[in-house]
């Protein structure tokens, strides 16, 4: 059955595709597989999820396997010898927002979805997350870990505490014991509000007679996370520094961005024995510039590890134009959210495009989507934070849960590609969007996400040969072989 394909009619291919098993994502991707053996020796696994919704990472039972066989199908070839980036992992922001409803669970259902979620066997292997420095705007109310009562400073930093997240450290020591291996980045929404210039959460900037002080603020919080047995990978200095409206937030320009890492962050973590990475700008792709003058800088360059975008604005092709101006230094993917007004179908698409395969393809590092968990109201949020964030998964009840397009936007990677992966070459054709990989077991990942309206036959090539399949308008597909 090797040139099965050379003798099936494009419609018997079609047919024997799209016969295939549906999930209403109400159920884990590992109960809704569909293992059905095919007429042939099948080479190729197929997972797919549909711009319907009605196959939810569902594996296929189509037979897809390779041959020499030509045809003038399009063709996306992947090319091994064309390699770029190296992957740390996929995954979302593990808001105090998405904490508190997660514990509303009962504790069989929360260990079934941290399992879901974070193993690597049994689950789609979420590898890094991001977390907040004090609060972000989905939490309940703003605050950091040293604040002080209207009036008083603490230069001292005496009455610094991460107790105020009690219940994020318990919920990542749970994440942990699944994923040892998982990738953490911490980023603050604002500093102490005694620190700034205008006393308050929302908006103003650190002043600069503070900068030492907020320095050790970070070396605190670092140190504070490690005797929990909680490993920071990385910081940014400020979340959306070009952001002063939201609640929390702080204003940062990219001169004060670049004196706080050269003079006071970089030197804190050294003379701390801190290998934290510090990743600088953590805000939109129109920017590039914001990066690019901080790496510009010889002495702050030094310090930092690379840069984080977020696609409210801009193109993502920006994380190439900042990798381009320092290819010495990574580039990062930290934030994009789903909003509860949209579609399912119309954010597949956008969101593999741009933000999966859009950020692999510009050398990002890593993906990860905003907001992990959030109730069926999108709550809960500060006073004037996001109020229309939907999580990837909705906690409705104590023992229910359902999953939302973010959880397949990034489980279409998260589950195949893991940390340690390498980018390979694969060109677009057309209306194909997609990215390849090299697994460290080596295998090969191809994601592609159809971006036209109908459906679009193709070959994959690899190698010197080839295996027909087709895509409807919409769809996302990850290829394994």
């Amino acid at each position: 059955m090797k040139k099965l394909f050379a003798i099936l009619g494009l419609s018997a291919l079609t047919l024997l595709q799209f016969n295939c098993s549906s999930s209403d994502g109400d159920n884990p991707p590992t109960d809704t597989t569909d293992d059905t053996p095919g007429p042939g020796t099948n080479e190729v696994d197929f997972w797919l999820t549909n711009n319907a919704g009605t196959i939810r990472l569902t594996k296929q039972n189509t037979v897809l396997d390779f041959g020499t066989v030509d045809n003038t199908l399009p063709t996306i070839e992947v090319n091994e010898a064309s390699t770029f980036q190296t992957v740390d992992g996929y995954g979302y922001t593990l808001t105090g927002g998405s904490v508190q409803v997660i514990n509303n669970l009962n504790a069989a259902r929360k260990q079934e979805l941290l399992q879901e979620l974070f193993s690597t066997t049994a689950g789609i292997g979420v590898s890094y997350l991001r977390i907040s420095i004090g609060a972000s705007d989905l939490n309940t109310a703003p605050f950091t870990y040293n604040d002080m009562p209207a009036g008083q400073t603490d230069p001292a930093l005496a009455n610094f505490s991460i107790n105020n997240d009690s219940a994020l450290v318990a919920l990542l020591k749970d994440i942990l014991v699944i994923n040892p291996n998982i990738k953490i980045v911490a980023t603050p929404w604002s500093a102490p509000v005694w620190m700034k210039d205008n006393g308050s959460f929302v908006g103003g900037s650190l002043q600069s007679q503070y900068y030492d002080e907020y320095a050790q603020y970070f070396v605190k919080y670092i140190q504070a996370m490690q005797a929990q047995g909680i490993a920071i990978t990385a910081v940014t200095p400020q979340n959306e520094p070009l952001n002063p409206y939201n609640n929390p937030s702080m204003l940062m320009q990219a001169t004060e961005q670049a004196n706080f890492i050269k003079n006071n962050l970089g030197p804190a973590f050294q003379s701390a024995g801190i290998t934290t990475k510090i990743i600088t700008y953590d805000h939109n792709c129109d920017q590039p510039s914001y990066p690019i003058s901080i790496l510009n800088d010889g002495a702050a360059k030094a310090f930092v590890d690379g840069s984080a975008f977020h696609l409210y604005a801009g193109d993502i092709s920006a994380m190439t134009t900042v990798h381009n101006a320092h290819p010495d230094k990574n580039v990062y993917f930290t934030e994009q959210y789903t909003a509860a007004t949209g579609n399912f179908g119309g954010d597949l698409k956008w969101h593999l495009k741009n933000v999966l395969i859009g950020s692999m393809r510009n050398w990002s590092k890593n993906t990860l989507e905003w907001n992990l968990a959030s109730n069926s109201t999108w709550d809960p949020h500060t006073n004037g934070g996001c109020s229309d964030c939907k999580g990837a998964i909705t906690i409705i009840s104590s023992d229910n849960y359902t999953r939302n397009v973010a959880y397949y936007v990034i489980a279409h990677a998260s589950k195949f590609v893991p940390a340690g992966s390498v980018r390979i070459g694969s060109n677009i054709s057309g209306n194909l969007q997609n990215v390849a990989f090299k697994t460290p077991e080596g295998k090969i990942v191809l994601i592609v996400e159809n971006d036209g309206a109908g459906i679009e036959f193709f070959n994959i090539k690899h190698n010197g040969e080839w295996v027909r399949t087709s895509l409807e308008g919409g769809a996302v597909a990850t290829y394994i072989w």
